[in-house]
């Protein structure tokens, strides 16, 4: 584990940068292609850690990928092409990577053994195999199949109606992806809107998906044709640019080609409420996902309210709206958002504990947290916890704490943004 020195005390972050390709969209084009019949290209893909986790796990599947930086070749065979193998398909620290392929597994005919990290061994799974084993899959892992190690037994699978529990865009992709294979029509019932790239990707593989209302549907059967992607930049990363573009002052900071998907879009909407001078210039219909430039200066922030149907919009980005809040003049009240003690660490709990070590003023509830503003940061010694979003967030804290800081377990920023560190110091 490595401990990193950080930035503190900064003027200001001027300049242009283009963040990686979006997270989410490299998975499913990876898993897509891999899907699908002929040849798959994809332009700006993320080559972080769980990207890479994706194309170890269908390269063992039998897909022949093909990768070169942030360009990836996939030579699909349908899913009648991918093969068992007996070696463990190590999805290392991703919940996508995991929870989608067994979406995609569960309709094949052989076995599989999935594992991950120590910090995917934590999060539950059940979520995912208890709709799938009712379409007819076999699933079985440690504590009746809760968590890792995961065996899954492809079946002849049927069509569910399936009402999520909680919302997840990870939950209801892997349903979808088994109900592309299954007999008759798979339908999941959102109980608010989350991440739609599943469903695009469906389309632009030359497949159809309905949406009436809270209702998505596919039909089985279907057979995907190869596509070429462009991955938009991923505003997941874009938003610690962001938050450090409206808390530094003297800040101009110039994102390009960020991707601008409405089910992803939330953290500009809280910026926008605290009064942040945010300014962005969508770009045409260029493909199915919708991007742009946007523009970042400082401003003197207000705190704000986040709940309900706001949280599954900005899930990922909670981490650094919190820090964002404890240079807000006021109070802001993060609300709804459980969903974050399952992720890769329970980050409500660790965004509170490691943002106090630095002089914030958070305090944890059930399903959120509490942050008073304006506060002045000191430095100290923090700990990413080996999450990525963490790591981040305390990075951009840093530029505004008074004496010096050091991260442990920095090396988790690797996961979703390879060279962070040069990107944020080159605007310094």
């Amino acid at each position: 584990m490595s401990a990193k020195k950080l930035t503190t005390k900064t003027t200001s972050l001027k300049g242009e940068i283009q963040v990686p390709g979006d997270k989410s969209i490299s998975h499913r084009a990876v898993m897509f292609g891999s899907i699908a019949d002929g040849v798959t290209k994809v332009q700006n893909f993320l080559p972080g850690e769980d990207c890479l986790s994706t194309i170890s796990c269908f390269r063992k599947l039998g897909v022949e990928i093909l990768q070169d930086g942030s360009h990836v070749t996939v030579i699909g065979k349908g899913t009648e092409g991918l093969k068992g193998t007996e070696q463990i398909l190590d999805v290392g620290n991703s919940g996508t990577t995991i929870r989608l392929l067994m979406g995609i597994l569960a309709g094949l005919p052989f076995e599989s053994r999935l594992e991950g990290d120590a910090s995917i061994a934590k999060r539950p799974m059940t979520r995912v195999t208890a709709p799938l084993t009712e379409m007819g899959a076999d699933i079985s892992g440690k504590n009746g199949g809760e968590y890792t190690p995961l065996i899954v037994k492809g079946n002849k699978l049927k069509g569910i109606t399936y009402e999520l529990p909680v919302a997840s865009a990870q939950v209801k992709s892997a349903v979808l992806l088994a109900g592309l294979q299954a007999d008759g029509i798979t339908s999941v019932i959102e109980p608010v809107k989350t991440r739609d790239h599943t469903e695009r990707m469906i389309r632009q593989f030359g497949g159809e998906v309905d949406r009436n209302g809270d209702i998505i549907s596919v039909k089985g059967g279907q057979k995907l044709m190869a596509a070429s992607i462009t991955v938009p930049g991923d505003i997941s990363s874009a938003a610690f640019f962001l938050a450090a573009g409206a808390v530094v002052p003297g800040s101009d900071i110039l994102l390009k080609n960020v991707g601008l998907n409405p089910t992803r879009t939330g953290i500009i909407d809280v910026l926008t409420s605290m009064g942040a001078d945010i300014t962005i210039a969508q770009y045409g219909d260029r493909a199915s996902e919708p991007a742009g430039d946007i523009t970042i200066k400082y401003s003197e922030l207000r705190g704000t309210t986040i709940e309900g149907e706001m949280i599954p919009r900005l899930i990922d980005e909670i981490p650094v709206i919190a820090m964002l809040a404890t240079q807000a003049e006021g109070r802001t009240v993060i609300k709804d958002a459980a969903e974050l003690k399952v992720k890769e660490t329970n980050r409500i709990d660790t965004v509170v504990n490691e943002l106090n070590k630095l002089g914030a003023k958070i305090e944890a509830t059930e399903d959120g947290m509490i942050i008073e503003g304006k506060v002045n940061l000191h430095g100290g010694t923090v700990s990413a916890h080996g999450d990525h979003r963490i790591g981040m967030m305390l990075s951009i804290a840093a530029l505004l704490c008074e004496s010096d800081v050091t991260l442990e377990e920095s090396e988790s920023v690797a996961v979703s943004y390879p060279g962070f560190f040069d990107v944020l110091y080159s605007l310094a």
